[in-house]
């Protein structure tokens, strides 16, 4: 094979059979979930194609302040998905979530395109960004599962907590058990791919390789960089995380302002 085979138009509609599917199910069974159905495939649709185009424009730049900016704001939008996902109201943990985001997956994409893959330059964007994307997109999840097991462990075990911090325990040692845990919720989901990745699946670098014609040994070497590259930021990013938002759910005086049941009501700081 020299390159994929294209797929046509008439293909990518026939494609929409799985969703009419999806929202079939969805009718049958009352899952409600037929408006998300059309709203993500919308979605889908128009900001991949958007991002098609701009990409053509994108790898043209060389200058790495453009691709540094057009990341962050890559970072920002995936920050802003996991906040709206965590069902938090009463500790503002956008902002910790954006900047610790932001400055370890910055880091790791740089070691990774710079001093692994060795692209001149460090940040050719052809490699940057998508590389950058994969960092992004499979540490949402991770992210994400560890704020939520951070603030449900914070309720159930608020008696817990309290009663230590009465005896005049700091917030740190009061709730290092649960940092713990909320950070290894975060972790699990990737070390779990690693067990399975190719036995059970084959991980979307490798397969878009082969499928672009490339030779499959060299697709290998670049998924044995992207699992661990994987791992790596979703630990950082899980453990700058986790540790600022936990500090958020305490006072200046390590008292706790997060209550037993949830409150209604978001607010974004």
């Amino acid at each position: 094979m020299n390159g994929p085979i294209e797929i046509e138009l008439t293909g990518l509609c026939i494609s929409l059979v799985f969703i009419l599917l999806a929202g079939i199910s969805s009718v049958i069974l009352k899952l409600k979930l037929e408006r998300d159905l059309l709203w993500g495939t919308i979605r889908t649709v128009s900001q991949l194609v958007l991002i098609g185009f701009v990409l053509r424009y994108v790898f043209q730049i060389q200058h790495p302040v453009p691709i540094l900016l057009l990341y962050t704001l890559m970072i920002y939008f995936a920050a802003r998905i996991i906040y709206k996902r965590v069902d938090e109201h009463e500790v503002s943990f956008f902002t910790p979530t954006f900047l610790s985001m932001l400055l370890s997956y910055v880091v790791v994409t740089t070691v990774v395109v710079g001093v692994i893959v060795r692209a001149e330059p460090w940040y050719l964007p052809q490699y940057y960004l998508p590389l950058g994307g994969m960092i992004i997109g499979n540490s949402m999840n991770a992210i994400a599962i560890a704020l939520e097991r951070l603030f449900s462990d914070m309720r159930v075990r608020f008696d817990e907590v309290e009663l230590a911090l009465t005896f005049g325990v700091d917030y740190k040692r009061a709730s290092e058990s649960i940092l713990r845990s909320a950070i290894r919720a975060g972790m699990i989901p990737s070390i779990n791919a690693m067990m399975g990745v190719g036995i059970v699946f084959l991980p979307g670098m490798m397969s878009g390789q082969i499928l672009a014609g490339a030779d499959p040994v060299t697709a290998v070497q670049y998924q044995i960089v992207v699992m661990l590259m994987l791992v790596g930021s979703t630990t950082i990013g899980s453990i700058l995380v986790v540790y600022f938002a936990r500090k958020r759910c305490f006072d200046a005086e390590h008292r706790l302002i997060i209550s037993k049941s949830k409150v209604k009501g978001k607010h974004q700081r």
